[in-house]
């Protein structure tokens, strides 16, 4: 958390925090109209033939990159789908089974299809873990892992995973393709992290991750002598889920029934309708989007090719409607309360009525009685986000011997009635307010916010005052998600530099150096970011700081300083972390419009305080208002730009007691 007395921070969001899943597939730019170039294997694993260890969500995640890959102009002939729920699938895509033996057939198949100047993309869903090093390049600890269907525990005598597809398979697969000037794209939503923390029973997410003691890997198992492994060479980049000491996850869409990988509804979306960005910013914008509750996910990437602009054309951002049906749903990107125009003919012209989304399904959607005959809709603005929702509460030891009936009683008031956003946890005689996944105190004691008393405050109103914080500090996360991204461009308006000064006993900062938040920051580091508005227009700079504890502190522009930068012009902020911050996963958001001169400034700081929204925009405020009744269509928000950064507050490493004298 940041200390107030300082100014404000932003990022370069595509380095940013959560699970990473090694992997060897990657990404790349294509040449116009070389449609038989692209190429495919999408890998999704829900069912496991041995290991109790069932997922719900990765026959889905295939079927979505499927539908979204083809949009972009990957034949369907040229996709490979290991699957054991092929229904739905784009008509022409060759499907299989997601068994080890089978997903080396199709990468062994896709390699011999593929010429020099091709793109093959890798995509995998399912379970990832760690096992001793089988080949000695990763210095005698773990390789990473994934688990294929047929998948099975540990083998004592062949002292490795039965079935397992291994980080060295994969790169013996991927650096051929390289050397043949093969371009290379690897979307893995998976990890490998076993970072220790509980799932507590009946959370909302599930993860994607198994850790060696669920596939009885012994702890005395022998890892290989270290031996020098050469990197993969040539274009190629890999995004990943999350960071590689943390998970991730997969959620239900709404009340659909169906359950999405985090990453991949979110990537998906950004993939369906992004133009020609490059994949930095494809990241970017699909980091800024995932906004599950304070889940602690963040996508990460590498790779040469992370400059290079993405392949294909996006899909046109306008539904068919059919038979009164729009043939869209949450997973192209709608919800409830959306805002559509409609249109008579496929050739546009002028919109023949307005209307507002009611009932929202995963991929088909029902339009309002008496609405006109139309041939497509296109969405002109975003619902405001959904109230705040709880999941049940939950002990974490019913033996601890506290009494928790003061709390349970004002949870009471709060029912549940939709997908949660946060789940309340009993323990050590207070209130934690977990993320939708569950999980309690994941990053170290007390990560997890608690519901704290103040001044002769009772339960109830302890926890109407933080939860009234959290479910603003949701929406206002979620209402500019909903905004931000539409109009990714080939470079960003602003170009960022994070310098951090350490400091002795919170004072006399030292020299500046580079850092990257999301890498780890300590109390008491002072962090400064410089950016430079390299749009060529004017732009309204805001930057907002998202604290663990659901508060929101205003970074920059400092009270009642202008937040225009004209095109060139710097800006400079900083800010301290508390002395006092426990281990946390917190948010900055950078967020820019562009504005004509002239234009009366858009201060968007202010929406930190829920009480004092003026300056704002009035589209802003109405939103992010839960008793606002009135929308219109003649008043939308300006394009945003919106850069998530990650801190990673983190204890100082402890300096090791002196030794004495022998």
């Amino acid at each position: 958390m940041p200390q107030p007395g300082y100014s404000a921070a932003m990022l370069q969001i595509f380095r940013s925090a959560l699970c990473k899943i090694v992997l060897a597939g990657l990404l790349a730019a294509i040449p116009p109209g070389a449609h038989a170039e692209l190429r495919a294997v999408l890998v999704g694993v829900s069912d496991y033939l041995t290991l109790d260890a069932d997922l719900k969500g990765p026959a889905n995640d295939v079927r979505l990159m499927a539908e979204v890959l083809t949009a972009r102009g990957i034949p369907a002939t040229e996709i490979a789908v290991l699957t054991a729920d092929p229904t739905d699938l784009p008509a022409g895509v060759t499907t299989d089974i997601p068994t080890k033996a089978h997903i080396m057939v199709a990468l062994a198949n896709v390699s011999s299809r593929a010429q020099p100047g091709d793109t093959v993309v890798f995509y995998f869903s399912g379970h990832g873990a760690q096992a001793p090093d089988q080949s000695g390049d990763e210095g005698g600890g773990y390789d990473e892992i994934f688990l294929p269907s047929d998948a099975a525990g540990w083998r004592g005598d062949v002292g490795a995973v039965e079935n397992a597809l291994f980080d060295d398979e994969l790169q013996a697969w991927a650096q051929p393709l390289l050397s043949r000037g093969i371009k290379l794209i690897g979307l893995i939503d998976a990890c490998h992290s076993d970072t220790g923390f509980r799932s507590l029973p009946n959370s909302a997410g599930v993860a994607r991750g198994l850790s060696p003691a669920d596939l009885h890997i012994p702890d005395t198992a022998p890892s290989a002598p270290t031996n020098s492994t050469p990197a993969l060479s040539g274009d190629f980049v890999f995004l990943y889920s999350s960071q590689s000491d943390q998970r991730s996850f997969e959620y239900p869409v709404g009340t659909s029934g169906l359950w999405q990988g985090a990453f991949t509804r979110q990537l998906a979306e950004v993939l369906r309708s992004s133009p020609k960005a490059p994949w930095a910013q494809v990241l970017a914008a699909t980091a800024a989007s995932m906004q599950q509750g304070s889940t602690a996910q963040m996508p990460d990437g590498e790779g040469p090719m992370l400059a290079e602009t993405l392949f294909g054309t996006p899909a046109p951002q306008r539904f068919p409607v059919q038979d009164g049906i729009l043939q869209a749903g949450l997973l192209q990107g709608l919800n409830p309360g959306d805002e559509l125009s409609l249109y008579a003919s496929p050739e546009g012209g002028a919109a023949i009525a307005q209307v507002t989304l009611i009932q929202v399904n995963a991929r088909s959607s029902t339009l309002p009685q008496g609405t006109p005959n139309a041939a497509w809709a296109k969405r002109d603005q975003p619902a405001a986000p959904p109230s705040l929702q709880l999941a049940p509460p939950q002990i974490a030891d019913p033996n601890d011997g506290f009494d928790y009936a003061p709390w349970i009683a004002a949870l009471v008031q709060y029912p549940n009635q939709g997908p949660a956003d946060l789940t309340p946890i009993l323990t050590q005689g207070t209130l934690a307010l977990a993320g939708p996944d569950g999980q309690l105190d994941p990053q170290g004691p007390n990560s997890t916010p608690r519901v704290t008393l103040q001044d002769d405050e009772t339960t109830a109103l302890a926890l109407k005052r933080t939860l009234t914080a959290a479910a603003h500090n949701l929406r206002l996360r979620r209402l500019l998600a909903s905004v931000a991204g539409r109009s990714l461009t080939a470079q960003s308006p602003l170009k960022l530099d994070w310098q951090r000064k350490a400091t002795t006993g919170c004072a006399n900062p030292g020299q500046p150096e580079a850092i990257d938040p999301a890498k780890g920051v300590q109390p008491c580091d002072q962090l400064w970011l410089t950016f430079q508005n390299s749009s060529g227009r004017d732009l309204d700079v805001s930057i907002l700081y998202f604290n663990a504890d659901f508060s929101i502190t205003p970074l920059w522009p400092r009270q009642g300083l202008s937040n225009r930068l004209a095109a060139g012009e710097t800006g400079r902020a900083g800010f301290q972390i508390d002395q006092n911050s426990p281990p946390a996963d917190e948010d900055i958001l950078v967020l820019a419009i562009q504005v004509e001169p002239g234009a009366a400034r858009v201060d968007l700081t202010l929406l930190a305080d829920p009480a004092a929204t003026r300056g704002a925009g009035d589209w802003y405020s109405n939103r992010l208002n839960p008793d606002t009744t009135t929308r219109s269509f003649s008043t939308k928000p300006a394009p945003l730009l919106m850069i998530r950064q990650a801190v990673r507050v983190r204890p100082a490493p402890q300096k090791p007691p002196p030794q004495g004298d022998e």
